[in-house]
């Protein structure tokens, strides 16, 4: 009896072991740290100089490189939205990392092709005449494939590679929990480190030294990111895809038209007349509370007709019928979009500087000392340290203040004022640059140079301001998001994040053509258009962006404002329990 009952367990044994496969930890997340850190040296090495490269080795003029960067940067966050969805329904976070990682790769060996391999790009301006060849349809062609390639990337990477760090932790545990806080506060620390070094070292080579050797750098972290990822193969976890909150919401929509001529109010009371599944043995998600608003989309849950379910209860069409938490998602969904709308037009003063702010940097004086000149990329670290020097103002001195006064137990400001003073920051920042644009302007004319002899230096409070705007309404509005929807939907409020990100890009391109075709109506000067800005009147741009701003304050003083919940209002103070759903907005 006990050697049968011993065979049997050990019998029992053998059959567990398969299921020892998942290892994940700290052993899983050094490679993906290390992964994630070559790959954000290589992006961010071309992000924060594409606008330089487009204008001096392509020649085109500041309208369209400003154009070409800001449609490309909307394409980079508007494709998490469909790589969130692959990787949640279809590939899995690992292989979506994967394939993305290689596209990557792709996109920044084209682009150092292009700086290589001379036929590839136009040749270099007459500094005499002014008079610059532009690039042939085949030169712009394999710019583009290029550049979409890394479209194709940053797709798949953005919402995953954080994502699927947290993947190799039990978060169920209080220890898990503090290694994923750990892991988060070492995702933060490399990444900052990496934007460090492509702001300094690797933009310093591009611009100084050579582009091909500035290129080929991050071409190099690509390839490495992606053999350490691999490295790590047999220690990660990989939770295997189970729906998108995309399909779902897609669902709710199709089921609420089919059942447009249904009445919503029917069966309320009895609560029989809906599909609402009881939540527990079948998921552990969290779920979101039941409301009263919106009610038009309670239409997707009514059961109008009981052939909708089968034999177990469960709908046979689920474009027809849906879940109750399904409707519910859409509604929280559809809650936050006023707010949202704030936070896209704050996002369009901010991406400014990206473009333009370099273009006024090109055109200044950045000597230190008789040789040294400062990159014009390099601006792009004001807004970083402005934000950082916020960031330890206001948790070491704001904070332990407020709470010592006990005008509230968190110390903290509210949502509320948070996105007023990211608008306010908004508006103050496109007069100050169209006040320096002005000055700048003036010199450069006075002195009848190209470049104007004001000192670059002048343009660090408008980059300064810049990132407060992070500071203050991106980083509200992610923590809204984040906290917004349940942990289920995490992942889809960073692709919601970079999709207002994506959007404010889009509306920046369509407000850049529109300024410039009605300021040349009539035969008058464009404010904008050329490759010298002293020609053009970009102050005059800066102050409309700053007009919108004054009327996306009223908008959410008198009607925004009231969709933000009385949590939303007054709590906020705790950390957000997920890192892949914060700090999104470094990657600017």
């Amino acid at each position: 009896m006990e050697h049968a009952a011993h065979s049997s367990s050990e019998g029992l044994e053998s059959q567990s072991l398969p299921q020892k496969r998942p290892i994940g930890g700290w052993r899983a997340v050094r490679y993906i740290l290390g992964n994630e850190t070559f790959e954000k040296l290589a992006s961010m090495s071309l992000i924060v100089n594409l606008v330089v490269y487009l204008h001096t080795k392509y020649n085109l003029d500041n309208v369209v490189s400003a154009n070409v960067f800001n449609i490309w940067s909307g394409s980079c966050n508007i494709a998490p939205l469909f790589g969130a969805f692959l990787a949640d329904k279809y590939l899995g976070k690992f292989n979506t990392l994967l394939f993305s990682s290689i596209a990557s790769l792709l996109g920044m060996g084209t682009l150092t092709l292009t700086a290589s391999i001379h036929k590839l790009t136009p040749s270099a301006c007459i500094a005499q005449t002014a008079e610059c060849q532009q690039p042939s349809t085949w030169q712009i062609a394999i710019l583009y494939l290029g550049l979409a390639l890394l479209v194709v990337g940053s797709g798949g990477l953005r919402p995953c590679n954080i994502a699927f760090g947290a993947d190799q932790f039990d978060t169920t545990t209080e220890k898990g929990r503090a290694q994923l806080d750990s892991f988060c506060n070492w995702w933060y620390l490399l990444f900052t480190l990496a934007l460090l070094i492509a702001l300094t070292i690797v933009v310093y080579i591009q611009t100084n030294v050579s582009w091909i050797l500035g290129f080929a750098v991050p071409t190099g972290c690509f390839a490495l990111s992606i053999i350490i990822f691999l490295l790590g193969t047999r220690f990660y976890v990989r939770v295997k895809p189970e729906g998108s909150i995309f399909s779902d919401i897609i669902k709710v929509l199709v089921a609420t038209c089919r059942k447009c001529g249904s009445k919503s109010n029917a069966g309320e009371t009895s609560g029989q007349s809906y599909y609402d599944p009881l939540v527990g043995s079948e998921s552990e998600r969290e779920t979101v509370a039941r409301t009263n608003k919106l009610k038009f989309f309670d239409k997707a849950a009514m059961i109008v007709d009981p052939s909708e379910l089968d034999s177990q209860g469960k709908p046979k069409n689920s474009w027809k019928l849906c879940s109750v938490q399904q409707v519910e998602q859409l509604k929280s969904v559809v809650r936050i979009l006023p707010v949202w709308i704030t936070g896209i037009v704050c996002f369009i003063a901010m991406q400014q500087m990206s473009s333009f702010g370099i273009f006024q940097a090109i055109q200044m004086n950045k000597s230190i000392g008789p040789k040294f000149q400062i990159p014009p990329a390099w601006m792009g670290l004001t807004p970083m340290i402005a934000l950082s020097i916020w960031i330890i103002i206001y948790e070491s001195i704001y904070v332990p203040q407020m709470q010592k006064r006990g005008k509230n137990e968190t110390g903290r400001l509210t949502m509320e004022q948070r996105f007023k003073i990211g608008i306010v920051i908004s508006v103050l920042c496109m007069v100050v640059a169209g006040l320096t644009e002005m000055k700048r302007r003036d010199s450069a004319l006075a002195h009848g140079t190209l470049e104007s002899p004001i000192t670059v230096a002048l343009l660090v409070p408008q980059f300064a301001l810049s990132g407060l705007i992070e500071a203050f309404a991106a980083i509200a509005l992610m923590e809204l998001l984040t906290t917004q929807w349940p942990q289920s939907m995490r992942t889809f409020a960073g692709a919601v994040f970079f999709l207002s990100l994506s959007i404010a890009s889009y509306l920046t391109t369509i407000l850049i053509n529109v300024v410039k075709k009605l300021s040349g109506l009539n035969g008058n000067s464009a404010w904008l258009g050329g490759n010298d800005l002293n020609k053009n009147r970009l102050d005059y741009y800066y102050y409309t962006i700053a007009a919108f701003g004054v009327l996306n304050f009223v908008y959410f003083h008198f009607f925004a404002r009231h969709y933000l919940s009385d949590d939303d209002v007054a709590q906020h103070s705790e950390k957000p329990s997920d890192c892949d759903s914060s700090g999104n907005g470094k990657g600017l």
